[in-house]
């Protein structure tokens, strides 16, 4: 796999210091997802971390955010050079509170996400085929929609505020994790 990235999670539920991290998908663009499932009682995953790792590739999330704080809180790796979809929608898609994946993949590709497995059992020891078909549909449309993404950022003047944010994310994650993940610590209170 050379290039960038699409990368998600796939966890036990959304609090990352509780709820463990299961799964882990990636995917190179060009139409193949390679899932990574973890042990509750093994998180050494050499290969996966030295893909993560590489700060020369461009990993692409939706909702960075939580990614990158549960696969430092697992995998112990605090990742750079990130792009997250949610972001760049939220700064340029102005006109919608709908920044989801599955709405901004009807709306930019015209393609329809099924979100039915997102609250299953990823700690199964065995995951179901539409679990599988699940995972790998949340990393195969990544590149395209950050291309579509980034014309719009561009449009609209948005490049480098979109940038600084990505730049920040891992530092958010950090944030989340040592328990300011409900403060906006940048708000006059």
């Amino acid at each position: 796999m050379k290039g960038d990235i699409a990368v998600d999670t796939e966890a036990m539920g959304l609090n990352n210091k509780r709820d463990r991290l299961c799964v882990v998908q990636l995917s190179d663009g060009n139409g193949d997802a390679h899932l990574v499932q973890l042990s509750h009682d093994n998180y050494k995953a050499p290969n996966l971390i030295k893909v993560l790792s590489d700060p020369a590739r461009v990993k692409i999330f939706h909702f960075a955010r939580f990614d990158l704080s549960i696969m430092r809180c697992y995998l112990g790796i605090s990742l750079t050079n990130v792009y997250c979809t949610r972001t760049a929608s939220r700064l340029v898609r102005t006109y919608t509170d709908r920044h989801g994946y599955k709405d901004i993949c009807r709306e930019l590709l015209g393609v329809e996400i099924s979100k039915q497995q997102q609250s299953s059992d990823w700690g199964a020891k065995t995951l179901s085929p539409e679990q599988v078909e699940y995972a790998a549909s949340d990393v195969l449309h990544l590149h395209k929609l950050r291309e579509k993404l980034n014309e719009m950022l561009s449009r609209e003047g948005r490049t480098e505020l979109a940038q600084a944010c990505f730049n920040f994310l891992p530092f958010r994650a950090e944030l989340d994790l040592a328990g300011w993940e409900n403060e906006d610590i940048f708000a006059h209170s």
